[in-house]
């Protein structure tokens, strides 16, 4: 049986954000499949599990690894990916059940909030605008502009740093095993909300808190913080 999540003690909260504020996963697989496609590279969302979680341009040289295509380089398929997914998310994103509500939770007790991800900033500003969650957050931060992407912990590191929070003072929201490891190699406690072609897997048992939904999470968070 795990704790229970006592927000209080907590100075900031730092969400990913595909596939914990939006259902973000699916439609990275359709582009990413349209893309491969296009290069004549026969990929099928099913092999694209096995990179959840990971930055875009980490993406494309693992399968330009396995399944190398042709003419067009590395960067050329990755802008492609990014065009396709601006246009999805701009028709599409919403948010999660639970988030908004979860936000505004966290605001009105004066909690920072953060988002770390390692989604590119053109794709964070699209999600954030279309979704209307801009003003919510107190800091915006993506791997983009780091060495390294998750599983390694500099995003968070860097996020909490820009929070001017401890990493110890620091809750993760997230929802990939690549994810996990980040928040908890920066020495943070996690939540893991899986996303549902996550689940079961059984390494998601790092964090430090599991729920089905934001909504759950926010729930159990009331009762206890009563």
């Amino acid at each position: 049986m795990q704790p229970k999540l006592i927000i209080d003690k907590f100075e900031a909260v730092i969400f990913d954000m595909d596939g914990v504020l939006i259902d973000s996963e699916p439609i990275w697989k359709v582009a990413m499949e349209q893309a491969f496609h296009s290069v004549g590279c026969k990929l099928t969302r099913e092999d694209f599990q096995k990179t959840v979680g990971l930055r875009i341009d980490e993406v494309i040289s693992y399968w330009y690894k396995i399944a190398p295509w042709e003419i067009e380089t590395e960067k050329e398929v990755e802008q492609l990916i990014i065009q396709k997914m601006v246009a999805l998310l701009s028709e599409s994103a919403k948010p999660l059940i639970g988030v908004v509500e979860t936000l505004k939770y966290l605001k009105e007790k004066g909690i920072k909030i953060g988002l770390a991800t390692s989604s590119y900033r053109i794709l964070v500003d699209t999600i954030i605008n279309t979704c209307s969650l801009k003003d919510y957050f107190d800091v915006l931060h993506t791997a983009e502009e780091e060495e390294y992407g998750k599983p390694h912990p500099a995003v968070y590191l860097s996020a909490a740093k820009m929070l001017e929070v401890n990493p110890l003072q620091c809750l993760v929201i997230e929802d990939s095993i690549n994810g996990v490891i980040s928040g908890k190699a920066a020495r943070m406690e996690v939540v893991c909300i899986p996303e549902k072609t996550h689940h079961p897997n059984p390494k998601l048992s790092l964090a430090d808190y599991t729920f089905e939904t934001m909504e759950q999470m926010l729930e159990e968070v009331k009762l206890t913080n009563q």
